[in-house]
């Protein structure tokens, strides 16, 4: 082998290994959730008897609020005390989309003690997410955050996807890339937001 074809065969082998290591993980884990196939009502309907301020949350599911960082920063104040689990999202980006099943199904599932709230962050425009929304509904609203810096400010990523878990006293926790696993992401709600 010559020195100028040693960097491109250690490229290759790099990519290999990547690749393996890549299945090996994804092999140990569970299949991606499809999305659901309950409408908005249906979700909204499970969750009927919540407490007022997950209920709130419920009542604007798979809505796109403004506000800015203004507007989360007052809805998290509201919700002090409350476990709260916060997704930072986009509609164009692909881990986001396919991590969106899991967060329907555990937003579902946990929805009655924990509050979600999402983050729809550097999305050129609201429409791509409400579009998303209405085929992809989830039981709580997205603040739109077209420049990306309230997704920053409350992530503290650029990152996305990213998930923050906040527990009743405040403590953080930030997770950052997707959740292919209700498994996973219910292991975390409750290590993070309930039990933390």
């Amino acid at each position: 082998m010559t020195l100028k074809r040693l960097p491109l065969a250690v490229a290759g082998l790099a990519l290999v290994v990547l690749l393996i290591v890549g299945l090996t993980q994804l092999g140990g884990s569970a299949p991606v959730p499809a999305p659901t196939r309950l409408t908005l009502v249906q979700m909204q309907q499970r969750l009927t008897g919540s407490a007022p301020q997950l209920a709130a949350l419920h009542a604007q599911g798979s809505e796109v609020l403004s506000g800015g960082l203004r507007a989360v920063r007052a809805r998290l104040a509201s919700l002090r005390g409350q476990p709260t689990v916060i997704n930072k999202w986009a509609s164009w980006c692909q881990p986001c989309r396919s991590e969106f099943g899991v967060f329907q199904h555990v937003s579902l599932s946990e929805g009655r003690r924990v509050a979600f709230i999402g983050i729809d962050s550097a999305e050129p425009k609201r429409t791509d997410a409400l579009s998303f929304l209405r085929s992809f509904p989830v039981s709580y609203p997205s603040y739109y955050d077209k420049s990306g810096e309230v997704g920053a400010a409350i992530t503290d990523s650029t990152f996305t996807p990213v998930s923050v878990f906040l527990d009743r006293a405040g403590h953080e926790y930030i997770h950052q890339g997707p959740y292919l696993s209700t498994a996973k992401l219910e292991a975390d709600v409750r290590r993070y937001a309930l039990e933390g």
